[in-house]
């Protein structure tokens, strides 16, 4: 019999994945427990049907986040910091501060754990920061920390 599995199950498959199994096995365990629904051609055709969703969501997703991926490498972040006369900064420029100067003076909202920088910047000068903005999608960010 061909189920469509609701939900994911341990040894014979994962969610919206249809399935041939026994005939007992499928109306004794996994549709009492509601695992599993009978594979009929309405079944079938909204398990198609939210496919086609999710990859066109997901589709649209990259293609935004590739644009801004575009849009980033052009931004030069500006953040003042205070330092010693030796040009070494007082503290450290985080990614929180990053994140939020890229809010302030350009309006793009990005996640501070999204921001990763290879070094911790500690004097003043221009640094490159990627930005993970989606599955395989890294963005370059120029940040320059001034007086």
């Amino acid at each position: 019999m061909k189920v469509i599995f609701l939900t994911d199950v341990k040894g014979q498959g994962k969610k919206n994945q249809v399935v041939e199994v026994s005939d007992g096995y499928a109306k004794n365990f996994l549709i009492p427990r509601k695992l599993a629904k009978p594979a009929d051609a309405q079944s079938l055709n909204d398990v198609k049907v939210k496919a086609e969703a999710l990859e066109y969501r997901i589709a649209t997703e990259k293609k935004e986040a590739q644009e801004l991926a575009a849009r980033l490498k052009e931004i030069v972040v500006v953040i003042n910091a205070a330092g010693g006369s030796d040009s070494r900064l007082y503290g450290s420029i985080t990614s929180k501060d990053i994140a939020d100067a890229l809010k302030a003076s350009h309006g793009i909202d990005i996640d501070k754990r999204k921001i990763s920088l290879a070094d911790p910047i500690k004097a003043y000068g221009t640094y490159q920061a990627d930005v993970k903005l989606y599955t395989e999608v890294t963005g370059k960010i120029t940040v320059r920390v001034e007086k």
